[in-house]
């Protein structure tokens, strides 16, 4: 028995041993194959379009493919599964943004838990909103729409991507610190929401200053306000919110990189220092800038904390405003 028990002790740990002297190999052969980064949201859209451009510095900088997954609906929730369920080997990566967060508190019944199923890889930028409106919408400014609104309760309504987005949450959030009252209008991605704005069909929306800006600069919509602390610089004759009749308000979109549960630290590092030297590169910098994002850098144990931070700070304004899913 004591022999048989000392034998099994041993296998135990050499076993043991040899996955810890085998990890930091896995991770300089990895990635051996083609990864999928799963983006729960529709084509188009700023997490789509930052998902390609790290997809492609990914694989230039690591020597694989890195392919981009759409699988949107049911505001992230169904892509978001299927990257949780996937094995946790490295070759399935999510792109997660702050929908992802928020929907923690506003779909709790969710098939997942985000920091139980999910590990941190890196975040990847940030961008402020910029609410738009319809030329055909009587108002010129911030004060003159939340009048409007005063005035009509019910009447002007605002499009998102889909429930618990950034644009959602954005729209819920100005609602309730101006004090009135708008119908919601959800879409499968931005793209849709976006064309039904741009086309008339809806009043407003709050959207990315990266894809909005230029439909701003060509008169398709007029920019009312932006959701910083200070101006953007892509479009600095729109004040923020706050200076504009809603003080304290502030709202971003940013994004990040997770993988399932389980995922090899070595292979979260590698990936960790591989989207901090893409994001840091002045090149892609001086991109983003003119474009209205900023880059993101934090080690995995960071953004970790920076997520749970952001989990905790979305339930409060969940709870105080009584926001719900339409």
């Amino acid at each position: 028995m004591r022999r048989q028990h000392f034998v099994a002790s041993a296998i135990a740990v050499l076993g043991l041993a040899s996955t810890l002297f085998q990890t930091p190999a896995a991770a300089q052969s990895y990635p051996a194959r083609s990864v999928k980064i799963v983006v729960p949201f529709a084509a188009g859209g700023p997490a789509d379009v930052y998902a390609r451009f790290i997809a492609q510095r990914l694989s230039d900088a690591l020597g694989q493919s890195f392919v981009v997954d759409n699988r949107p609906g049911a505001g992230s929730v169904i892509g978001t599964d299927t990257a949780a369920k996937a094995p946790a080997d490295g070759y399935t990566l999510l792109l997660m943004s702050n929908t992802h967060t928020v929907n923690e508190t506003l779909i709790p019944s969710k098939p997942f838990q985000l920091m139980r199923d999910f590990v941190a890889i890196a975040p990847i930028n940030y961008s402020d909103l910029v609410l738009v409106a319809h030329p055909s919408v009587p108002a010129a400014n911030l004060k003159e729409l939340i009048a409007l609104a005063k005035a009509r309760p019910g009447k002007l309504n605002y499009a998102s991507s889909g429930p618990g987005t950034p644009y959602h949450m954005a729209g819920e959030l100005f609602k309730s610190m101006a004090d009135i009252d708008m119908v919601h209008v959800p879409y499968k991605g931005s793209s849709g929401a976006r064309t039904d704005v741009i086309g008339g069909q809806v009043d407003l929306m709050f959207d990315a200053v990266t894809t909005m800006t230029e439909q701003v600069k060509s008169g398709k919509v007029k920019a009312l306000a932006t959701s910083g602390q200070k101006r953007s610089d892509v479009l600095p004759d729109a004040p923020t919110l706050g200076e504009a009749g809603v003080p304290g308000y502030e709202a971003t979109i940013w994004l990040g990189l997770m993988a399932p549960r389980g995922t090899p630290r070595a292979v979260v590092d590698r990936l960790n220092d591989a989207v901090t030297k893409i994001v840091s590169q002045p090149d892609v910098r001086q991109a983003w800038t003119r474009q209205g994002a900023v880059p993101m850098v934090m080690n995995a144990e960071v953004f970790d904390k920076y997520m749970r931070d952001d989990i905790a700070k979305w339930a409060g304004v969940i709870k105080k405003a009584g926001i719900k899913l339409d």
